[in-house]
């Protein structure tokens, strides 16, 4: 039997360790390039064994601002009478900039404005304060890709304006969404499909009439002729839950929004189960409506369809009779420069139709990744003020909010780490807002700043991808912007009292 000689196993351990460190000298740090968009890699000292411990990002103090909004919330609507003081600190070691209500000794994160100068969403203010003494609705417009798709983020933003000015319902939905909302489950036969243009034109349609959500959906296959032989069905069912509240499932009226069918469509509306009407819907045009009246709450109601053609059926709105309206717009993919690809006329009318007082734009993650150097992050930046531009000149006197992105991490060996890009596209962001007006929430900042995602996924707050808030951190970021929202409206009361 050999005998065992620990000597001569540890000598061979070390042979090894020392023959693997040293490849590290020699390896390209970038790895070697196997084939197209493949690449072998080798670790770095640095991931093996560091030589500094990784700073831990500390958001318990974001965390806890976060939940002392939502009990001020849940106290019910917030009374605006007395003018309190206001003054702008600033935590070094998140690097957040804050406001600091003396009355209640809470803290608020601000959104920014062009030079500091404010009165880039008066407008959408004196809208709001009309509200209390007039009954009539306004309408807030909340674009976004996938962060906000299924209604995360705008569902709590639409439940806090609505406690406090009032309103009911969820707003513009699509026939056919890509993602369910949280509050709402909806059905649909096969035979819808969906045509859009915010991640690039679908070759399909000859048009540009994509209506308010940048798509449309239909049940009969988009073409420039109809086939008069043969007669299509299709239907819609909406159902709302008791996860949105009574506000939301609050809505008495349905309206659908469509247009360019080549022929009538007959149409049955169902409410509860219960047929209460039957109609046909126009063909031509690319701006036709319909309303029906529901019973309130509504736990669910269908429309049926029949005809030779379909129309483009740019949404359905379930709303009330007053108040203040939140729409839901997450087009997954979309870097939000399509609106200059839309018939701006059509979109006109959409938005004077539907009082609209505030568009929110919150894109750029879905153009991070192909960013290299600042170069991509400055022509982002411009082609997001040229979109900006089309929505002032379709819109001149609305409020516009741009959010800037979240932060998002990348694998840098065995740790994820902000993108490198991330800081120069908000900045470019940032840039496009001022440069056309527009009011600025720092999302990145706010919710802990560099390698913050990080710390939000190990707190289950944000997925695993690193990118998206899972829906308690959605609710969370969503808090802090209806605190900085509502606190810009009360310095705003405060302005006008004092003035």
């Amino acid at each position: 039997m050999r005998e065992f000689r620990p000597l001569h196993t540890l000598l061979m351990l070390a042979l090894v360790f020392l023959t693997l460190g040293s490849i590290i000298f020699i390896f390209p740090e970038n790895g070697l390039q196997i084939a197209e968009g493949f690449s072998f890699k080798y670790p770095r000292w640095k991931d093996v064994l560091p030589l500094e411990q990784e700073e831990k990002k500390d958001i318990s103090s974001i965390l806890e601002l976060a939940d002392e909004e939502e009990k001020l919330d849940s106290l019910g609507p917030r009374k605006f009478n007395a003018p309190q003081l206001i003054d702008s600190v600033v935590d070094e070691k998140n690097g957040i900039t804050f406001k600091v209500d003396t009355g209640v000794n809470r803290l608020v994160t601000s959104i920014q404005f062009k030079s500091g100068k404010k009165g880039a969403l008066d407008k959408f203010f004196i809208s709001l304060q009309a509200l209390s003494e007039k009954k009539k609705m306004i309408r807030v417009l909340h674009y976004g890709d996938s962060q906000i798709e299924g209604d995360r983020m705008t569902e709590f933003l639409r439940s806090k304006l609505q406690n406090q000015f009032g309103g009911n319902g969820p707003g513009f939905i699509s026939a056919a969404p890509v993602a369910q909302s949280i509050a709402i489950r909806q059905k649909w036969s096969e035979n819808f499909d969906r045509y859009n243009v915010f991640v690039g034109k679908d070759s399909r349609v000859k048009h540009n009439n994509f209506g308010l959500m940048a798509g449309f959906c239909r049940f009969a296959p988009y073409s420039t002729s109809v086939d008069s032989n043969s007669v299509k069905s299709a239907y819609l069912q909406i159902t709302t839950n008791k996860n949105g509240g009574a506000m939301l499932a609050g809505y008495s009226k349905v309206r659908l929004y469509y247009g360019g069918a080549h022929r009538k469509t007959k149409v049955e509306f169902y409410d509860g189960g219960k047929l209460t009407d039957e109609d046909s819907l126009q063909s031509g045009g690319f701006f036709n409506t319909k309303t029906w009246s529901v019973s309130t709450p509504s736990p669910k109601f269908e429309l049926k369809f029949s005809g030779m053609d379909s129309p483009d059926i740019y949404g359905l709105s379930l709303e009330g009779e007053s108040g203040i309206m939140v729409d839901n717009f997450g087009l997954r993919g979309s870097s939000g420069t399509f609106f200059s690809q839309m018939n701006q006329t059509q979109l006109k009318q959409f938005y004077e139709q539907l009082n609209v007082q505030l568009i929110i734009l919150q894109f750029g993650g879905n153009a991070l990744p192909g960013m290299k150097d600042s170069t991509g992050t400055r022509w982002f930046g411009r082609r997001l003020k040229t979109q900006i531009e089309i929505i002032r000149k379709i819109l001149p006197e609305v409020s516009i909010l741009v959010i800037g992105p979240s932060d998002m991490s990348i694998a840098e060996g065995t740790s994820f780490v902000t993108h490198p890009q991330l800081e120069n596209l908000r900045n470019a962001i940032r840039d496009a807002a001022f440069e056309t007006n527009c009011a600025f929430w720092d999302m990145y900042e706010v919710m802990g700043g560099k390698n913050s995602m990080v710390e939000w996924v190990k707190l289950n707050l944000a997925a695993t991808d690193y990118i998206h808030f899972a829906p308690a951190g959605a609710r969370k970021i969503s808090t802090l912007l209806y605190s900085a929202l509502i606190k810009e409206y009360e310095n705003y009361l405060q302005h006008v009292i004092v003035n």
